[in-house]
């Protein structure tokens, strides 16, 4: 006999997995692309916190563009004398993926 039981728990085990918050898979996108060996969460590094950068960018409308486009490029001058170098092998839709996670760390 088919238990209805059993397959609304797999629905729901496999509706949960698909809602997953991103924040994991861009904490894994971010130390897959080595994100981590310049900027941590919480704390200054060779770059800036995530933390600080939500805090400076999180209401700027325009800084997911301005932010993907300097993870991509590079860039320089906002956070002092050491320079973001351009990041190669991200593509533009992970830094975006990238950029709206660390926003999302206010």
């Amino acid at each position: 006999m088919f238990d209805f039981r059993q397959l609304a728990a797999a629905a729901f085990g496999f509706a949960a997995l698909l809602m997953a918050p991103a924040a994991f898979a861009s904490a894994e996108l971010a130390k897959s692309k080595n994100c981590v060996a310049c900027h941590h969460p919480e704390r200054k590094m060779i770059g800036p916190a995530y933390k600080a950068v939500a805090e400076r960018y999180g209401k700027d409308d325009s800084a997911i563009k301005v932010l993907s486009e300097k993870v991509v490029k590079g860039g320089g001058g906002s956070w002092g004398q050491s320079p973001m170098p351009p990041q190669p092998t991200v593509s533009p839709a992970e830094a975006e993926t990238l950029v709206k996670w660390i926003l999302s760390n206010q």
